[in-house]
């Protein structure tokens, strides 16, 4: 069986931690490097219903998307949620290791496997890496579908395909307008709507979009369309798809043990990688709105 520090090794080839945003904190949060590590468990967040899981499962080494601590800490105290999570790992020695950002601009990162879970074909970075000579790192993912959809078969593809969430899609748009080239990002995505415009796509499927933003960025481009001399700009008016972060970065869990596996079996190491299937999106039910969004009275007095 391979050290962790053998392991971790392995994954800072995938994701340098050296590729993460300056604010972010990825790594190593705990963990023996001499430990040896036999079984791994991939999640989007290190809670605690995470953490007894990976218990459950006799995992030697977690690895979460989000970090446990992204602003720092003074105590690590079981009196609070994340000392807690802190304890629980320590006395099951279960490692835990972090990649946010620096999975998010991989190639392949967090938001080809959005795409893949999309049954997208990725083009090009949103958002390009510059130290990438190849082109090929980058936030986000411009996307082309194999054929057009409408806006709402697009969503409808969207809930079907991404883990089921209470949130499900949101959608901005036309829903009979055309589909065919979509930008993806998982996680929260409203500080790239200038790249997305810039893309000329006809979508953009993110997470965590918020009133203002998402409502200025609408206008705009209907404003857009408006002026526009082609009918065929004017009749597409770009779509917005608002998904739950974590489904939106779930797929990535799968991606990347797939990504390990392949490593151990390369290297012999015989590791037993596992998904977790446990839904940590912090959302537990929605309630539809019974008001008919056609009614001209509009909004309740």
């Amino acid at each position: 069986m391979p050290r962790l520090s053998e392991v971790i090794a392995a994954l800072d080839v995938l994701w340098p931690p050296e590729r993460a945003e300056g604010w972010d904190a990825v790594g190593t949060v705990c963990g023996d490097p001499d430990q040896e590590v036999s079984r791994v468990l991939f999640a989007v967040d290190p809670v605690q219903d995470i953490v007894d899981e990976a218990v459950k499962r006799g995992a030697d080494l977690l690895v979460t998307h989000h970090p446990l601590y992204l602003r720092g800490t003074t105590t690590v105290a079981a009196s609070t949620f994340k000392g807690r999570v802190v304890h629980t790992l320590i006395k099951h020695d279960i490692a835990l290791h972090v990649a946010h950002t620096n999975a998010d601009t991989a190639d392949p990162g967090v938001s080809d496997a959005l795409a893949g879970a999309l049954d997208l074909r990725v083009v090009r970075p949103l958002v390009p890496d510059p130290s990438d000579p190849d082109g090929r790192r980058g936030l986000g993912r411009v996307c082309e579908l194999d054929h057009p959809l409408t806006v709402r078969e697009f969503a409808a593809r969207a809930a079907e395909r991404l883990p089921a969430t209470a949130q499900g899609i949101r959608v901005a748009g036309d829903p009979e307008a055309l589909v065919r080239t979509v930008a993806v990002s998982g996680g929260s995505g409203d500080s790239l709507f200038e790249n997305v415009r810039a893309a000329g796509v006809d979508a953009f499927l993110t997470a965590d979009l918020r009133h203002h933003p998402a409502s200025e960025f609408m206008a705009a481009r209907a404003h857009s369309a408006q002026g526009a001399h082609s009918a065929q700009s004017a009749h597409t008016p770009l779509a917005l798809f608002d998904a739950a972060h974590w489904a939106t970065e779930w797929p990535w869990c799968e991606l990347a043990a797939t990504q390990l596996d392949e490593i151990s079996d390369r290297k012999g190491w015989g590791l037993r990688v596992h998904v977790s299937k446990t839904v940590t999106d912090p959302w537990t039910a929605h309630a539809a709105s019974a008001a008919d969004p056609s009614d001209p009275l509009g909004a309740p007095n």
